[in-house]
């Protein structure tokens, strides 16, 4: 039969004639959850997942459970290909016909924490071990993004502050620091940074050593300041640059 012909068939077996004639509707035949099944197992085409178990989702005779597994099976398709409210609309779906899978709730969260809402993906990390406390996924998202959130806390906390108390500062150029949050904040990094690498000398002479360079900097810092040509921000963020051992800062 060529294509021509079947599509010809195809047509009379869902005209609103042949049902009246008494023949089984034949889009009754896309209540058959295999082939969303079948692509979803193979999961090496992600628009036939969508395609076939899209078709399998929108039909009103499909069952609870082949619905459920249509719906993920599109979710994680939509997740591969990076459409994440498409991909959290199925979860949506899922989690409202069973709220009681976990690994739905902790992909979930996963999907919110990659858009940036941290709070909607902590709620269903702690969703996923309230109903399984044991679940290693969500107990290590929950974990991490606790402590992201922490530290994005304290950052916020001290943002624009310098690595002085400012109520203290005497020499104009701290003055000028605590009166300009971007540098404040470099005075910050840098300082952070200096611990850093004195804690990782690999003696106490190397220790010594790089404190004095830090020193050198500050005494440098101090005594440029104000002269013509100079430019704060500009060897805050060489120093910093040379401190992170990076290009390019």
């Amino acid at each position: 039969m060529t294509r021509a012909v079947f599509a010809s068939v195809l047509w009379v077996a869902l005209s609103p004639g042949a049902f009246a004639a008494g023949v089984e509707p034949a889009k009754d035949l896309l209540i058959d959850p295999a082939p969303c099944l079948a692509a979803a197992a193979a999961g090496d085409d992600n628009d036939r997942i969508v395609s076939t178990c899209g078709a399998l989702i929108d039909h009103e005779k499909t069952e609870r459970a082949d619905r459920i597994k249509a719906l993920i099976a599109r979710g994680g398709a939509f997740e591969r290909k990076d459409i994440i409210d498409r991909a959290i609309s199925d979860y949506d779906a899922v989690l409202r016909l069973d709220p009681t899978l976990t690994d739905i709730f902790n992909a979930r969260g996963e999907l919110w924490r990659k858009k940036g809402d941290r709070p909607k993906a902590l709620a269903d990390f702690g969703a996923a071990i309230k109903l399984k406390p044991d679940h290693p996924a969500a107990r290590g998202n929950y974990k991490s993004l606790a402590q992201e959130l922490e530290r994005l806390g304290a950052l916020k906390a001290v943002a624009g502050k310098p690595s002085f108390n400012c109520a203290t500062a005497r020499r104009a150029v701290e003055k000028a620091i605590c009166a300009n949050p971007e540098i404040a904040d470099l005075d910050r990094e840098i300082n952070a940074a200096n611990m850093r690498v004195i804690g990782e000398a690999r003696s106490p002479g190397e220790a010594r050593a790089l404190q004095q360079e830090q020193n050198a900097f500050i005494a440098s810092r101090n005594a440029a300041f104000g002269r013509p040509g100079y430019d704060l921000r500009k060897a805050m963020k060489e120093r910093l640059q040379k401190l992170l051992g990076v290009d390019g800062y």
